[in-house]
């Protein structure tokens, strides 16, 4: 800290392109930090899963249906503790722009999933209700519904018989709402029984989409899972049994490697980000020369001329990444609020703050390098003289 004051001099000394270069700066982290946001709620779904749930699936799409007579099979495997079922449905309200995500579930489907609550009253009345949908709380505010309410929804695949369309009509029977603030997201919800949607279905009968299998012993997640899928083995609805986690995982992957996305953007940013502040690194330095060499005249050594430049191009990056880390935090609680509940945006975490500060440092010792070498070798007469 002893030299600060010429650190901080000698970055300023051009004011106007050291901000220039702190808001490329700000921009790139920005970015880091908002990408890096997407890929945690991607994945937040792996860390909400019940270790104690496996979903079986078809073994060859996760979108192909399975026939609802493997209920009962494996019901019946040992090690299974309860059961239940759900069939995607997708569609949109009113306008395609609002789509939604609908999921067709057995009326037992809330009985596994305890992290989410539902008025006994509003469960009862989901039960005897043909038509009835519950709605996630969140999903609700949105469109200003509330029980009673009838609602238009078209399918994005199914076809319903009595329409000859794929418009269909929900009765808003129940609300359901997550007990914790990171499955708020799950709360985008509506969900209709499926007994419903099989009756009315022009095709597909009787098949569901997944099965939901409680364990009585997560240690022997493996063994049950073999067991489900031997069922179907050799059949032409063969199984894949995995836990929550992973099939949540796969079911966010069929809209691509978010991670892998998100490397490549990353990298092509700082890739430009490096060219960009080693630019200004090295202008800077070769501006300063004569006084760099004057100060290496009144004592300073090659090695300190060396750190001032070093710490020069780490201040930069510093400064510009701490800015833009800071703007993230602020604004992924609004984008979580102003997505509706839509898009469940996490805090930046201490991790990414870890990641983020390695990443600064990096970048500023790899961009000040060529410029401290040089102004370390520097000859005093020649570069006094201008040569």
């Amino acid at each position: 800290m002893k030299y600060f004051h010429l650190i901080w001099a000698a970055l300023f000394r051009r004011k106007t392109r050291t901000m220039l270069t702190l808001l490329s700066v700000l921009a790139a982290f920005l970015l880091f930090g908002l990408l890096d946001a997407v890929r945690v709620a991607f994945n937040s779904g792996s860390d909400a899963a019940g270790v104690d749930r496996m979903v079986v699936s078809s073994k060859y799409s996760i979108i192909q249906g399975l026939p609802q007579s493997l209920v009962p099979r494996i019901r019946t495997t040992p090690g299974v503790k309860n059961l239940t079922w759900a069939n995607w449905f997708g569609g949109y309200y009113q306008d395609r722009k609002n789509q939604m995500f609908n999921i067709a579930i057995d009326p037992d489907y809330f009985e596994i999933y305890p992290e989410f609550i539902v008025p006994p009253e509003q469960m009862e009345a989901f039960r005897k209700t043909r038509t009835g949908a519950l709605v996630g709380e969140t999903l609700a505010k949105r469109w200003g519904w509330k029980i009673g309410d009838k609602v238009p929804v078209t399918g994005a695949i199914y076809p319903n018989k009595a329409t000859g369309d794929t418009n269909w009509s929900f009765d808003i029977v129940g609300m359901f709402k997550a007990k914790e603030e990171k499955m708020r997201g799950a709360e985008q919800q509506l969900l209709f029984r499926w007994d419903y949607f099989d009756e009315a279905n022009s095709y597909g009968a009787h098949e569901v989409g997944w099965l939901i299998v409680q364990v009585n012993d997560p240690n022997k997640s493996d063994e049950v899972a073999k067991a489900i899928d031997a069922i179907s083995a050799n059949s032409d609805h063969e199984t894949k049994t995995q836990t929550e986690s992973a099939f949540n995982l796969s079911f966010a992957k069929q809209l691509g490697d978010i991670g892998l996305i998100v490397s490549a953007i990353m990298g092509a940013v700082f890739f430009t980000l490096l060219l960009l502040t080693g630019n200004t690194m090295a202008q800077a330095v070769r501006e300063r020369i004569p006084e760099l060499a004057t100060l290496k005249t009144i004592g300073f050594s090659d090695l300190s001329v060396l750190g001032l430049v070093f710490a020069e191009a780490i201040l930069l990056i510093v400064i510009g990444g701490v800015l833009g880390l800071g703007l993230v935090s602020f604004l992924l609680p609004v984008i979580s609020k102003g997505s509706g509940g839509m898009l469940q945006m996490p805090a930046v975490s201490p991790g990414t703050w870890v990641l983020g500060f390695a990443m600064m440092i990096g970048i500023g010792v790899l961009v000040g390098v060529l410029p401290a070498l040089r102004a370390m070798r520097l000859n005093i007469v020649d570069a006094l003289a201008g040569r």
